[in-house]
């Protein structure tokens, strides 16, 4: 088949990969988002996807909007016969759904109908599953929610955060992907209505989501802070600062410090929950680089009866 490629961050390249190492397709263009102001210097940055699609002598295609006139136009000229998507960043009209004769087909980083929306990784690990996955499945004009052509699942390691968890989806579904076009294809994949039961929705993580709850069991401020590293990284206040918390560990056993208590050893520094305790292993202070939590307490000097939160 012509394909048009549609993804934008790091995590879309190794399906963007898969489909050019194929070849059993040709991939004919890239649309990706508009460059982006990136680092200190604010200059404008191609997205990886259209980095990769330019070393490949690939045709990239940024429009500000997937409705704008002359995108639509090219499309056509184009006359792609399937558009596979990873990670794009935008939603896409009926007009540009309704040009390639197989539709445009998602590779998501679930199980749908589980964690439809923009954050399924991060929400999988906070919300303690213990197998996730990725799924392609047919756009349609609803959220995550047209008809599936595959799967592959996922266990979720008791360390994973959900950049190490995302980026072996990335490649489990460069495979999936480039196996589902080769169904799309020759006719042998037909995709199936998700079910109407067990549909949950993951929507973008906020930087409120990821400030930590001291009151929270000790296992739940670990899935938080795993869920939300690297992005938007999990932070509590110490001080009147923040604090970021780069990796925890429960201690179980430990429970007699109050939530939000802590405790400072020659070479640890313990948090109390609402259960048992966390062990501090990274941190990072506002203005400085990451650092093992004993070496921040060491420095800042922790006094007793000082706590991290509100």
């Amino acid at each position: 088949m012509k394909l048009v490629f549609a993804g934008t961050p790091e995590v879309a390249v190794p399906a963007l990969d898969a489909l050019i190492a194929s070849g059993r397709h040709e991939v004919a263009a890239v649309v990706t988002r508009p460059d982006a102001p990136a680092g200190r210097g604010r200059r404008l940055v191609a997205s990886p996807v259209a980095q990769r699609a330019e070393e490949a002598g690939i045709e990239v295609l940024r429009p500000e909007r997937p409705r704008d006139p002359d995108f639509l136009e090219r499309l056509r000229e184009i006359a792609p016969d399937c558009c596979p998507v990873v990670a794009y960043g935008a939603l896409l009209p009926r007009v540009a759904l309704d040009i390639p004769a197989h539709g445009w087909v998602n590779l998501h980083f679930s199980l749908l109908p589980a964690w439809r929306g923009a954050a399924p990784v991060q929400h999988s690990i906070m919300a303690g599953d213990e197998i996730t996955g990725a799924s392609t499945f047919l756009i349609e004009e609803g959220l995550d929610s047209g008809p599936v052509y595959g799967t592959v699942t996922e266990v979720i390691r008791p360390t994973d955060t959900s950049g190490d968890l995302l980026t072996r989806l990335a490649f489990a579904g460069a495979g999936l992907l480039s196996a589902t076009m080769d169904g799309v294809e020759d006719g042998s994949l037909k995709a199936v209505p998700q079910p109407h039961d067990g549909i949950t929705l993951a929507p973008k993580i906020t930087v409120e989501d990821a400030h930590i709850d001291w009151a929270a069991p000790a296992l739940r401020v670990d899935r938080v802070v795993r869920g939300c590293t690297p992005a938007p990284g999990a932070w509590t206040v110490f001080r009147g600062e923040r604090l970021k918390l780069i990796q925890v560990q429960p201690v179980p056993g430990c429970d007699d410090l109050a939530p939000g208590a802590l405790a400072v050893g020659k070479n640890s520094v313990h948090v109390g929950t609402g259960s048992y305790a966390v062990e501090l292993l990274w941190v990072q202070a506002q203005g400085k680089k990451p650092m093992r939590a004993a070496d921040w307490a060491r420095g800042v000097r922790i006094a007793d009866g000082e706590r991290l939160g509100d």
